[in-house]
């Protein structure tokens, strides 16, 4: 079986669903001495491994709220704790990877298009009725 160019493999999903896991236990926890994180409620949506599983790329959101961007510093912070965490947590890596963070906006980004999609006049292009 031929894969796509850039598709990830069946070892980076494995590994990435694992760290996901493990990092989504840690962030349950909130056992972090970042005062900026001390009660935000974070969770991972999805983690994305580089081929040589030694950098990830974590897409992450707070519960309830849109303002993750504004604790992507502080995840920074404490990415170091959270790699020896992971460390200790999965066994079958020889390297633990580099984490960096990005805000999971696929959330917004539906409901953005759900209200563009509410409209009246797309409703209308679309032949649906207003109701």
């Amino acid at each position: 079986m031929k894969l796509k160019a850039g598709a990830p493999t069946q070892r980076q999903l494995r590994v990435a669903e694992e760290i996901r896991h493990v990092l989504s236990s840690i962030f349950a926890r909130t056992e972090f001495r970042d005062p900026d994180l001390a009660n935000a409620h974070i969770t991972v949506t999805e983690v994305r491994i580089s081929p040589d599983l030694k950098h990830a790329t974590l897409f992450v959101a707070r519960l309830g709220r849109s303002d993750v961007t504004d604790l992507l510093p502080a995840l920074k912070r404490v990415a170091p704790f959270l790699r020896a965490e992971m460390a200790r947590s999965t066994r079958n890596l020889r390297v633990t990877p580099e984490l960096s963070f990005q805000p999971d906006t696929a959330l917004e980004y539906a409901m953005h298009i759900d209200k563009v999609m509410q409209a009246p006049e797309v409703r209308r292009d679309l032949g649906k009725k207003e109701e």
